[in-house]
């Protein structure tokens, strides 16, 4: 394992200089030494060291210590991470006792031993590293949660259906408990469960999502748990997993419905015990997240069929919500071609664009195997084409597919299986194109071919 850390130590002593090094040089990367603290501001400004060892006295004669004090508040008004441990004569541990009031890390009493010196140092630079690490985790939840508020995707919709939704949302956002979402690709699940973090008393936490359909069975565990560096042959150094990063916040796992029996058990465990394991890793961290889950599949089914846990499925959905699909909320959609013709109008620097009463009851009339991600990209792609003010129908260039005339064919399977051999044929094969088309990732395209043996 490579030596890490830079230890400075300042002492108007050359002995103990010498001695301190010769002690701690093959435990840190790199040792600098200085007998004056005067050139500690010098230091600062060209090396970032993680611990500092300083003498209290310098002057000749001088056991008040005071000095070191000074040269203590120098080092914080630089930078107050560094982590400073006091060397001191057994005189001035009363001083020594203030100076950790102010801002020191530990101290050290003259004469020392070897490992009490080694010992000190290394537990000093041990906190300095976790903190480091925290501050890292602490800046990325922040991000998280500024990217979560600057989202520009209301849940747009005032009919009776989605009103539904709406109280359902006001009502299990003020608690604790668990949320399956359930409904078709393309309905939104997503942006209900960050409205469901956003009204909650985690809203000032992080909202992590975790795309389970787009992990393949070696990615899972590292993924959510996290893993210990040398863990695996990648793994250069430790990394948290989406669980802990998602601590005190909400953990959205999306697509919940396309895991294994054998991650359907690793997840129960955590969920169980509120605890994870990373990879590599023996000591358990403990957890505190809100799940919000996601699944276009019938999961009830897949309960009874025995591919889906019945105990991890209550774990899951202590209150289920249901996203209506576009063609049972035919009210909304003119509310979101008005929504997206601002969008977009925006977007691509045009004029303002209206549609005429034909064109919204033929947009109306259409199913929207794809839902609202159809719908968006329907209006993206008329106000790229639009050569006037007025849309018609046929700018929306919407596919010749039938209406479904049977229930039995408005099955999330047949309608998933039916827009994706649409998205296919209309892009001439180019499965880039077409997963771009669909909104979702290439993988995730790949494993729905094959499970609706699509060639």
């Amino acid at each position: 394992m490579g030596k890490k850390g830079l230890v400075l130590l300042v002492d108007d002593d050359e002995d103990v200089l010498l001695t301190s090094k010769m002690i701690l040089r093959p435990h840190f990367e790199k040792i600098l030494t200085e007998s004056s603290p005067k050139k500690l501001e010098s230091i600062l400004s060209t090396s970032n060291p993680d611990v500092i060892i300083l003498d209290m006295n310098y002057k000749t004669g001088a056991t008040t210590g005071n000095e070191g004090l000074f040269w203590l508040r120098k080092i914080q008004e630089i930078d107050d991470s560094i982590k400073v441990i006091m060397n001191t004569a057994y005189g001035d541990i009363q001083l020594a006792v203030e100076c950790m009031k102010e801002g020191a890390a530990d101290f050290i009493t003259k004469p020392w031993e070897k490992e009490k010196i080694l010992n000190t140092v290394l537990n000093v630079y041990k906190l300095r590293v976790s903190e480091k690490e925290v501050s890292k985790l602490e800046s990325a939840q922040k991000v998280l949660v500024t990217d979560l508020n600057r989202s520009e995707n209301p849940i747009i919709g005032n009919s009776e259906a989605m009103k539904k939704v709406f109280d359902l949302i006001d009502k299990v956002a003020a608690t604790d408990a668990n949320v399956l979402i359930t409904g078709e690709n393309g309905t939104g699940k997503e942006l209900i469960a960050k409205a469901i973090h956003k009204k909650s008393k985690r809203n000032n936490r992080p909202f992590i999502k975790a795309d389970l359909g787009a992990l393949s069975a070696n990615l899972f565990e590292s993924e959510l748990f996290g893993y210990k560096k040398g863990a695996f042959t990648d793994a250069k150094e430790d990394r948290p997993g989406r669980i802990t990063i998602a601590d005190k916040g909400t953990l959205f796992l999306d697509e919940i419905g396309n895991i294994s029996e054998a991650q359907q058990t690793k997840l129960l465990s955590v969920l169980q015990n509120r605890e994870v394991i990373p990879l590599g890793g023996h000591s358990p961290t403990p957890i505190d997240i809100r799940i919000v889950s996601a699944t276009n599949k019938n999961i009830s089914k897949a309960v009874d069929n025995g591919s889906f846990r019945m105990d991890l499925l209550y774990r899951l959905n202590t209150i289920e919500i249901h996203i209506p699909a576009l063609r049972d909320r035919k009210a909304d959609i003119p509310l979101l071609v008005d929504h997206y013709l601002t969008k977009f109008t925006s977007k691509y620097d045009k004029p303002i664009l209206y549609t005429t009463d034909d064109c919204l009851k033929k947009l109306q009339e259409y199913h929207w195997p794809g839902n609202i991600r159809e719908l968006e990209h329907a209006v993206e792609r008329a106000v790229i084409m639009a050569s006037g003010k007025e849309l018609q129908s046929e700018d929306f260039m919407l596919t010749n597919a039938k209406k479904p005339e049977s229930n039995d064919s408005l099955k999330v399977e047949d309608v998933e299986k039916d827009l994706i051999l649409q998205a296919i044929d209309k892009h001439k094969g180019n499965l880039s194109k077409a997963s771009e088309e669909l909104g979702m990732g290439r993988s995730t395209l790949y494993r729905k071919m094959e499970r609706y043996k699509i060639k």
